[in-house]
């Protein structure tokens, strides 16, 4: 499994996620963001003596996916009125116990290493394959742009009209661009590390990484959805817009997450 190494990349998505303790929300959002960029960045550094270009060039897309997002999340959340009352009215300002914020502290960890073991793994095993750490990481490189665009084009949509939800640029293939986005950058990382897994618990390890993400994403579309359709379920401009827009995956007929009456 590369424990030997491995724990050094949990003992950084532990630092960098501690950010979590001043608000709980945190461990999955800024500190998630340092968390990709800190533990990308300690592969890099522990296998350095080995690095091709194209592991350059993986580590480097993640590690400025992950420090975007942060500071992306920290301007919105200090910036941005309307995310700030969204917050506050979902109750994501609240405390949570110690014993609890610690228990998400380390479970988030853990999950983002495994997110980035695909990468460990690729390297620690000294894997020669050239073209699915390529692919991978150019899938990876392009749902990284996906999600930095959508997530600037709803921030402009916001600033025009606080109230309406977004509904052009990236939101006229899907009705959440960013989410879509993150669960490409993680699909780019698993199939960057296809060939290098040496026993079924590293595959697993990055399987579940990958899987986990995706349950997230998909858990949190369908949140989302269920706070638009309070506030917007009477505007017939959002409904015909639920009606001829998928949720999450562009061209894939899927509309609704949330259960409709």
């Amino acid at each position: 499994m590369g424990l030997d190494k491995l724990w050094i990349v949990f003992v950084v998505c532990l630092v960098c996620t501690t950010i979590g303790f001043k608000n709980y929300v945190w461990f999955l959002s800024i500190g998630y963001g340092l968390a990709v960029a800190g533990a990308s960045l300690t592969i890099g550094i522990l296998f350095h003596n080995q690095l091709t270009w194209i592991n350059i060039f993986q580590i480097l897309v993640l590690v400025l996916y992950g420090l975007r997002l942060a500071f992306f999340l920290l301007y919105r959340e200090k910036k941005s009125a309307t995310y700030r009352k969204t917050m506050k009215t979902n109750g994501m300002e609240k405390k949570v116990s110690l014993p609890v914020s610690i228990m998400i502290w380390l479970g988030v960890s853990l999950l983002y290493v495994a997110q980035t073991s695909p990468y460990f793994y690729n390297l620690y095993n000294q894997n020669t394959n050239k073209v699915f750490p390529l692919i991978g990481a150019i899938i990876t490189l392009f749902g990284a742009i996906i999600e930095m665009v959508a997530d600037y084009q709803k921030s402009a949509q916001k600033k025009i009209n606080p109230n309406k939800v977004a509904m052009d640029g990236l939101y006229k293939l899907c009705r959440c661009p960013n989410y879509w986005g993150e669960i490409t950058v993680w699909l780019g990382v698993f199939i960057g590390g296809f060939t290098s897994y040496k026993s079924i618990g590293q595959l697993l390890l990055a399987l579940i990484g990958f899987l986990l993400i995706s349950y997230v994403m998909i858990d949190g579309a369908k949140r989302l959805e269920i706070r638009q359709d309070k506030r917007n379920g009477q505007d017939e401009d959002y409904i015909e817009y639920c009606k001829k827009t998928p949720i999450i995956i562009p061209f894939l007929p899927i509309y609704h997450l949330a259960h409709k009456e």
